[in-house]
């Protein structure tokens, strides 16, 4: 994945493509701050967790910018997803979360929402090599216990 991203850099500088050329500049200082902490070289696992990271910090911002109405900054966001997400795998649908959750639930039986964690661990041990989201499976447990 690093060699995907080391090509990628390069050929957005041959091209001029200033846009994704301070994306993979700004991926790649992430990365490197995560393997200083790390101490040693990020696998490809701890690449997407960086890259996972750098998703949400931007859909984060996004719904800040909505707030005030600052629809190019909004575009801006939502272009840097699509260049970062090209790196991760293909996202689980809601479905196949919803089965996932219904599984874990029905083996765990929480007797109410209180036990939410036990539920939460269970799914963030099965989902941790997945690409998730993990805030669409927290509200799916939310909305099951709740019943």
């Amino acid at each position: 994945m690093l060699e995907k991203i080391n090509n990628d850099l390069k050929t957005a500088m041959k091209e001029h493509d200033t846009f994704k050329l301070s994306v993979l500049r700004m991926l790649k200082s992430s990365m490197q701050l995560e393997q200083i902490a790390k101490k040693h070289e990020l696998d490809d696992n701890e690449i997407s967790n960086v890259i996972k990271k750098q998703v949400k910090l931007r859909k984060d911002s996004i719904a800040e910018y909505q707030k005030y109405g600052k629809d190019d900054s909004v575009k801006d966001l939502q272009h840097e997803i699509e260049i970062l997400s090209s790196y991760l795998p293909e996202e689980m649908s809601k479905e196949e979360l919803a089965k996932i959750v219904d599984d874990v639930i029905a083996e765990i039986s929480p007797e109410s929402i209180k036990e939410m964690g036990k539920v939460m661990r269970k799914l963030n041990e099965i989902l941790a090599s997945k690409n998730a989201d993990m805030a669409l499976v927290s509200s799916l447990v939310k909305e099951k216990l709740s019943k």
